[in-house]
């Protein structure tokens, strides 16, 4: 985080030649942008997006609800060697997560009652990014901007708890819980590059 607040500080020091502000959305969520121009061809931008989705997931034995909640700052750079056509690179601290809420759909490993609770976390909470994109948010005039890429997150850490009635069944069910991590591990380490697409409108003057 020190590496990122000394990053956006370098950026904001710099001497703009033009500034704009961006809405955008996408699935880093509905955030905002300031970008300035530092060069005729570089600029920098600082934003902030966030926004949450639910929907459902499963594994072996178990079915889950689970919320994303995104909460993203980001610093770029954005290099258009050709017209509005960029290539950007920075870093996101991200304070993204799952939350999970499971159910067993049997009695064989957890007992009736059982519910499993926990949370999917980036490996890295200041994570690189790369991509490329169109348009910059400095540019005079009402226009609209893309960002396509990825940030190198690392892959997802997942973290459970079990909770159950009482009893010698519960209490053997907990060593469970590791073999049930695993399994959940299984389903999102490919999400270790999390993709990046956002569409938005810029205001620069």
């Amino acid at each position: 985080m020190r590496s990122f607040l000394i990053l956006a500080a370098a950026f904001l020091c710099s001497t703009a030649q033009a500034a704009g502000i961006g809405l955008r959305a996408g699935t880093t969520g509905i955030g905002a942008d300031f970008g300035w121009g530092i060069l005729p061809t570089l600029g920098g931008r600082i934003g902030i997006s966030g926004g949450s989705v639910s929907t459902d997931a499963e594994t072996t034995d178990i079915d889950y609800d689970a919320k994303l909640k995104l909460s993203n700052v980001n610093a770029f750079l954005d290099w258009s060697p050709l017209g509005p056509f960029r290539i950007t690179g920075g870093f996101i601290a991200n304070n993204n997560k799952v939350d999970l809420t499971g159910r067993p759909r049997s009695t064989t490993t957890f007992p009736a009652g059982s519910t499993l609770t926990g949370t999917v976390k980036p490996e890295r909470d200041l994570a690189p990014y790369l991509g490329i994109g169109w348009g910059n948010v400095w540019t005079k005039g009402v226009n609209f901007y893309v960002d396509l890429g990825v940030v190198f997150q690392g892959e997802p850490q997942v973290d459970l708890s079990l909770s159950c009635p009482p009893s010698p069944q519960c209490t053997s069910a907990q060593a469970q819980v590791a073999a049930e991590e695993r399994r959940v591990q299984d389903e999102v380490k490919r999400f270790k590059y999390y993709p990046v697409l956002n569409i938005g409108i810029t205001i620069g003057f």
